[in-house]
């Protein structure tokens, strides 16, 4: 049987490489059984460095990614790329000149600057720290404190969610409903303002729970985990949110960084 070639990528950056990373793993998460091989070649800074990974790279063939602000570095790897005909993907320089074209204001030419302690950063730790201290509903008198507020019934990913909001800089509190529980009055203060109603699909959340139960080492057939039950708290959560007259998201068949991205936009979130 004939083994499967391997696609060389590389990773050359004056930074962490951090952002030529997740273009790479964004695009290749697209070829699942392609074998893939990464070398990262991090914190270049002279032509020499550049030139190693350059010379590193064209003997495999490989597949460049590059993240580096130093123009004449890139400069470099272009005309190399050029005369050996390797492929080479800059994702800064067409971006930083167009913005430079447009704005006629010329870059500060910095590496690894969106990583430095800014307020941004400090904000993100605040941040994740609000989002553990009220995960699950806990104290929700500080409603006012939080940016946004997620409520949904068990297992349509509440906390995971908020956890990734948390890293985007936002302070978000999380809800669960149940219909045994009344749910703060508060939250009638808020509406669509900042709330926002998580659901999902019954057969998608009786195998989530299921399978929750499984992780417990409990029986997986329950009235957790019955269809009438489930049924019973998507009726309670969607009677919740008509009174709120908050938007409702389904989060069946969307990533984290899908159902995220989406909030910020029906909440007209500022960027933080």
């Amino acid at each position: 049987m004939t083994a499967k070639p391997i696609l060389h990528y590389y990773i050359i950056s004056d930074s962490i490489g951090e952002t030529a990373i997740k273009v790479a793993r964004s695009v290749l998460s697209q070829f699942p059984n392609v074998k893939t091989q990464i070398h990262r070649y991090t914190f270049i800074s002279t032509p020499e460095q550049l030139q190693e990974a350059l010379d590193e790279a064209a003997s495999q063939d490989g597949l460049i990614f590059m993240t580096v602000i130093d123009y004449q570095l890139a400069l470099q790897a272009e005309h190399f790329c050029v005369k050996t005909g390797l492929i080479c993907y800059d994702l800064m320089h067409p971006y930083i000149l167009e913005v430079q074209r447009r704005t006629g204001i010329e870059p500060v030419a910095r590496s690894g600057i969106q990583h430095e302690l800014t307020d941004a950063y400090f904000r993100r730790v605040e941040a994740m720290e609000f989002c553990m201290r009220y995960d699950d509903g806990r104290d929700p008198e500080s409603l006012a404190q939080a940016d946004l507020i997620l409520l949904g019934i068990s297992r349509t990913g509440k906390t995971p969610l908020s956890m990734y909001l948390a890293t985007m800089g936002y302070k978000v509190m999380n809800i669960p409903l149940v219909p045994e529980s009344d749910i703060p009055q508060d939250l009638y203060k808020y509406g669509e303002s900042k709330i926002i109603g998580l659901t999902n699909n019954p057969k998608v959340l009786e195998k989530h729970r299921r399978n929750r139960m499984i992780e417990f080492g409990m029986p997986e057939h329950s009235k957790y985990t019955s269809p009438e039950r489930i049924q019973a708290e998507l009726a309670f959560s969607n009677q919740i949110y008509k009174e709120l007259d908050c938007p409702v998201l389904n989060v069946s068949d969307r990533s984290i960084e899908e159902s995220a991205s989406i909030i910020v936009d029906l909440l007209d979130l500022p960027v933080v």
